[in-house]
């Protein structure tokens, strides 16, 4: 068997949370430059990603354990045979939607997580009196429990026991690769999706399994599926290149740091969501990377350059950002910084409605069914992971 065992988990045994700390969330790595069309698995080997392998505390991690390299030698020979024989290896895993992943971590129990977690950045001083007096509204009260919620799993790690985690696993898998099989837990094939190494768990630092579920709620979505695909259709461009996956992540690490700096308190307690808003936002920031870096043919050697510049332009303009994600799900040309315009693929099957976005209250079932074209405020500052 190729797979760890899965158990179908108590929730209250997934109270198991990643090591992060307010510090770490503030540290920018930057991805460095990579040649043409070169696996990650390549890169790895010279040194190029070996900023994206230190951990919150600065350390680099050590080399694959033997039970990950056991997995990596065992999925290679699988490779030689068939590819059908993959979904026979191990238990057939059905496709979880966000709804009810999240409806999972509502009832988990995450008190170990939540003691961890710092909902508001510190202040001091002067920036303390400024920010009381100028800075924007708080969270409001009733809202609290779904952003320490948000916050608890963004500091929860990937659990091989836990059923969920690996059903939310599996089914990022399987929905931008288009297989239909099961995929071991451990293996060279998560890098061609844009995980650094053989475990995408070691990819999670600072955003925790809320940059797993940020990833389910975009693939999940028939409407904003095709967006997530043409994105990671150009992050395998034989020039334009970039780990996919990894992105994501730097990206959920944005939306959290939004959160934390209360840069989002006005637009959540205008729309009484918390979740939504975050998710809103990712997907709105991972369509102006999409856009910049198709229409300026960027590569990654210029990622931290783009990075740096789209936390400035979510400062500067977030509505015009979120307007520009309803012109593009609506099927309309997208404005790019050059005069022109960005128009979505004509297959990419984002031309319906626009999407709408309804959380319940924190206290009750959450519940999701897109992309709001809603006005956003923020102001927040994040780093590239």
């Amino acid at each position: 068997m190729l797979d760890p065992p899965l158990t179908s988990g108590s929730h209250r045994g997934m109270n198991r949370c990643t090591a992060v700390t307010p510090e770490s969330e503030e540290r920018g790595i930057f991805l460095p430059p990579a040649g043409k069309s070169i696996p990650i698995s390549v890169l790895k080997q010279n040194g190029l990603l070996q900023a994206l392998a230190e951990g919150a505390n600065g350390h680099t991690e050590t080399e694959p354990s033997a039970e990950v390299l056991r997995a990596q030698e065992e999925w290679e020979a699988v490779e030689n045979v068939q590819s059908g024989i993959v979904g026979t290896s191990a238990s057939h895993m059905p496709l979880i939607a966000f709804n009810e992943a999240l409806q999972y971590f509502q009832t988990a129990d995450l008190s170990e997580c939540r003691k961890k977690i710092q909902p508001t950045v510190r202040r001091r001083g002067l920036s303390a009196i400024t920010h009381f007096f100028f800075g924007p509204p708080r969270l409001q009260q009733q809202l609290q429990g779904e952003r320490d919620l948000a916050l608890a799993i963004a500091q929860g790690g990937l659990d091989n026991n836990e059923r969920v985690h690996m059903r939310i696993l599996q089914t990022i898998y399987k929905k931008l690769t288009g297989s239909r099989f099961d995929c071991p837990r451990y293996g060279a094939h998560w890098e061609e999706l844009g995980f650094q190494g053989l475990d995408p768990g070691t990819d999670l630092r600072g955003t925790g399994l809320l940059g797993l579920m940020q990833i389910l709620y975009f693939v999940m979505d028939s409407r904003t599926l095709p967006l997530a695909r043409d994105i990671f259709k150009l992050s395998q461009h034989e020039l334009q290149n970039f780990p996919f996956c990894v992105m994501s992540v730097n990206l959920t690490r944005i939306v959290i740091q939004a959160l934390r700096e209360e840069r989002l308190s006005r637009e959540c307690n205008r729309r009484q969501q918390v979740i939504a808003v975050l998710n809103d936002l990712y997907v709105a920031t991972f369509l102006r990377l999409f856009v910049v870096w198709r229409t300026q043919q960027k590569t990654i050697s210029d990622s931290g350059f783009v990075l740096k510049e789209l936390e400035a332009f979510a400062k500067r303009k977030p509505k015009q950002l979120l307007r520009d994600l309803g012109m593009y799900m609506s099927g309309r040309a997208v404005p790019v910084t050059d005069g022109g315009l960005l128009h979505p693929s004509p297959f990419s099957g984002v031309h319906g409605p626009d999407l709408h976005s309804a959380l319940g209250d924190s206290s009750k079932e959450i519940s999701f069914t897109g992309v709001c074209d809603a006005q956003v405020e923020m102001e927040g500052e994040a780093r590239l992971i």
